[in-house]
């Protein structure tokens, strides 16, 4: 298997989600009220780049003065600096064609969403992931600080208009990847505990690569036979949102799978060494349910503490039921070093959503 397929980054760039978008009925000031807007968002996209197509086509039925745009999900609003593909992988646990949304002119939920006014919000709030992204995998992000104004412009505009050769062209000046065939685990006997981001990197040729990844864990509550049963995601406080690294080594140690990479990113979870058994989480002492979605950490400049520990609001064990990537429910042995380099989003984050679900015998037993 190549380490870098092209046809692969090719379909990735042009996947889209079909979206049914819907005014909120508050909103509409004419009868009949409009038939809702038929458009594709692109998965590596963000809400607030549909709305040059959303706002005309209901500017003629929409009350007088306007308010920030913003889109909600079943009444959930969704944040609009996660990629479009993540948002619909995560909270449609059946998927939904089209992706029944609403927009709203009017009423911006500042309590849950961090403002965004403009186009240029959503750009700046790209290029600090990619900063990031840069200080996880160099261990400073001076590639992306010393970027050209122009490059920086033609890096965001190849995003916008899906220009893949052009992203490519621009990015591959930053050093950033791709990662190598030579993607090996740690040797067991040399095993450390997870190493912070902030901490100083490893001197030498041995020094190890970081990969960065976002994870999105959502637990569906008891067993369940059918995903499309799961229950509704009406609060993002039901989601944990965790930024960790993936130490990889070029030499010495097993070839790394998306499995390995797992157990190294949720330990609690898939740290199980039977791949026939199914991964349990046990939580410790009396955690509630938390979410480190937090507006501000994420269009803040570059962070020296990207490791965001969450605990997953529930007592009783959870087993992994799926992991999706781009849409995709990947065999946990494919290279993790394919998975990463056509999977990852041009934000050079691999955004990774786990669903889990509580163990059905442990649930009757509380």
């Amino acid at each position: 298997m190549e380490v870098f397929s092209e046809e692969a980054t090719k379909y990735v760039w042009g996947g889209a989600i079909p979206l049914q978008i819907h005014l909120h009925e508050s909103e509409v000031t004419t009868l009949p009220p409009p038939p809702p807007a038929l458009v594709l968002g692109s998965r590596i996209g963000y809400l607030p780049l549909l709305v040059p197509l959303i706002k005309p086509y209901f500017s003629s039925t929409l009350p007088p003065g306007e308010d920030t745009v913003w889109f909600d999900y079943n009444g959930l609003p969704l944040k609009w600096y996660v990629p479009i593909g993540v948002l619909f992988d995560l909270l449609c646990a059946e998927p939904e064609r089209p992706w029944n949304l609403t927009v709203h002119f009017r009423g911006y939920p500042g309590d849950v969403l961090t403002p965004c006014d403009s186009e240029d919000t959503v750009k700046w709030s790209y290029i600090n992931s990619l900063k990031e992204a840069a200080y996880v995998i160099n261990g400073n992000c001076k590639n992306i600080m010393n970027m050209a104004q122009v490059d920086q412009f033609d890096l965001w505009q190849s995003l916008v208009k899906g220009n893949m050769d052009g992203y490519l062209r621009i990015s591959s000046r930053l050093k950033l990847g791709p990662v190598g065939e030579d993607c090996f685990l740690k040797q067991a006997s040399s095993l450390q505990p997870r190493q912070a981001i902030d901490e100083p990197d490893t001197v030498g040729c041995s020094r190890p690569s970081r990969i960065p990844v976002r994870l999105y864990i959502r637990n569906v509550g008891e067993s369940l036979e059918y995903l499309e049963d799961a229950p509704i995601i009406d609060s993002w406080d039901r989601i944990s949102y965790i930024n960790r690294a993936v130490e990889i080594h070029k030499e010495g140690g097993n070839y790394m799978t998306l499995k390995h990479a797992m157990r190294t990113l949720l330990p609690e979870i898939f740290g199980d060494e039977d791949p026939d058994k199914k991964y349990e989480l046990r939580g410790e002492g009396n955690h509630e349910a938390c979410s480190s979605f937090g507006d501000q950490e994420t269009i803040s400049t570059a962070r020296n503490d990207l490791v965001e520990e969450t605990s997953f609001g529930s007592q009783r064990p959870s087993e992994a039921n799926l992991i999706r990537i781009q849409g995709i429910e990947p065999d946990l042995n494919i290279p993790f070093s394919w998975v990463v380099n056509n999977l990852r989003n041009p934000d050079y984050f691999l955004h990774l959503c786990v669903f889990l679900r509580t163990s059905s015998h442990q649930a009757k037993a509380t």
